[in-house]
């Protein structure tokens, strides 16, 4: 990004963002114990800034570090270091081309994590087999300047949820564009990201994290398992989700959270004879 001010000439130009880096580093660690074997498949992006803007200003590449360098960097410390949570891992590859290149001054690092589990049978989990399981991605974001602390994030993405009742939207503002109908009864279908921000560095069980809050946004979202819990709104929903989780994870000082509202409609059916008691229902095309 530049911002030119006056003739277009190149000391007149400001470079205001010169990051570049590496996106879709793309591997599978395995760690062996003995028979039982861990995953952990992961798909990384790097960016760097350097302390000049020469490459962009007098096409002199000497600072410049090599993307494909950078590719390489991320496999030798997956190899080196394993990854034992990809905020972890995050961290791993800030801190080494931090420490490693004195003009690096800020790193970033977005790691986003394949769902496999564990296979079992009869209860039993199986040594190295895994199964693809549709929970939401998860990911985490890592930003490091030169002499300053991490800062971490992590998230949920593409989480499909759906209740096919207890939900509803009714007495919002009408105006003569309003056509959408008031309702009680509809199915709440959505789609969710949610990525919170930690505070200041410290020692976090990211996995243990991680599944407090992916259990706060499926209880807050479906309520009680036997009645479940009336959601009036999108937004109602949307801030029961967060509350929980900061009521839960002391560690958490953000979060974000987008519902992506997918829309069901009741099907007429009288064209077929039939009546249709709300148990029908189409998508938009």
């Amino acid at each position: 990004m530049a911002h030119l001010s006056g003739a277009f000439q190149n000391e007149d130009l400001e470079i205001l963002n010169s990051e570049y880096g590496k996106n879709m580093i793309k591997l599978l660690r395995i760690r062996r114990d003995g028979k039982k074997h861990c995953i952990k498949e992961v798909e990384a992006c790097v960016h760097l800034r350097l302390d000049s803007v020469n490459e962009y200003s007098q096409g002199d590449n000497s600072a410049v570090i090599p993307t494909d360098t950078m590719k390489n960097a991320v496999i030798a410390l997956a190899k080196c270091n394993g990854i034992e949570t990809i905020e972890q891992f995050a961290l791993d590859i800030c801190n080494y081309f931090i420490s490693s290149y004195c003009h690096v001054v800020y790193v970033k690092a977005y790691i986003q994590e394949a769902p496999w589990r564990r296979v079992e049978q009869n209860g039993v989990p199986h040594a190295h087999s895994f199964i693809f399981v549709p929970e939401g991605i998860r990911f985490c974001e890592v930003e490091q300047c030169q002499d300053g602390c991490p800062l971490i994030s992590s998230g949920i993405k593409d989480l499909k949820l759906k209740k096919a009742t207890q939900s509803g939207f009714e007495g919002f503002h009408r105006d003569k564009y309003t056509t959408l109908p008031e309702t009680t009864d509809r199915v709440l279908s959505a789609e969710l990201f949610c990525k919170w921000c930690y505070g200041e560095y410290q020692d976090i069980d990211f996995d243990c994290v991680w599944d407090i809050v992916h259990e706060s946004v499926l209880e807050a979202f479906s309520g009680p398992p036997d009645c479940g819990e009336y959601s009036p709104s999108y937004q109602k929903t949307v801030n029961d989700i967060q509350m929980l989780i900061l009521a839960r994870v002391p560690q958490i000082e953000e979060t974000e959270i987008i519902l992506n509202n997918i829309h069901y409609f009741v099907t007429d059916l009288k064209k077929l004879g039939l009546t249709n008691e709300k148990e029908v229902r189409r998508l938009p095309r």
